[in-house]
């Protein structure tokens, strides 16, 4: 009897020693990296210097994205209540990037982009005639987070016009 066990046992340890077996020249910290810039390039698309998201706009992003909920007030800057300008200056400022006060301010303050060069963090200005009347912070795939009109709270929404600027904060 003790034979027997001592074979099952055995056969056991071989079957597991199978499955913990790595591939001869992959170590698991290489292939968590692989799998990681794989992923990331799937998701958000190739990556080239014009449209790499600034470290300050990914942190924007972030504190945006945080605040999703607080409702609109006008003139609101935070922390708790925000007009679309007043969570954009809200949200780089926590990411080390001062920017003006209002939207029209902050179009005039941002490097311009094309739309194919835009990335996480940029700024989306919406205009209306010769004035930017709103403002998001782009958050990839064609979403912005913004603090949308008063009644709302902020949120991410897909952006529902042709008609928009880009900019970047510097």
């Amino acid at each position: 009897m003790s034979v027997v066990r001592t074979q099952s046992e055995s056969r056991k340890a071989r079957q597991a020693h199978r499955l913990v077996r790595r591939p001869t020249g992959f170590d698991p910290p290489s292939v968590i990296l692989l799998l990681c810039l794989l992923t990331t390039s799937t998701l958000v698309g190739p990556v080239s210097p014009a449209n790499a998201a600034t470290s300050y706009g990914v942190r924007a992003v972030a504190v945006a994205a945080s605040k999703e909920g607080a409702p609109y007030a006008p003139g609101a800057t935070g922390p708790n209540q925000f007009d679309c300008s007043g969570l954009t200056l809200y949200s780089f400022q926590r990411a080390g990037r001062q920017l003006p006060r209002t939207a029209e301010q902050q179009y005039e303050h941002t490097s311009r982009i094309p739309r194919n060069e835009r990335a996480l963090g940029d700024l989306v200005f919406f205009p209306r005639g010769s004035t930017v009347e709103h403002v998001g912070i782009y958050a990839g795939h064609n979403k912005i987070w913004h603090a949308p009109h008063p009644g709302a709270r902020v949120r991410l929404e897909r952006i529902w016009s042709r008609n928009v600027r880009y900019g970047r904060a510097s």
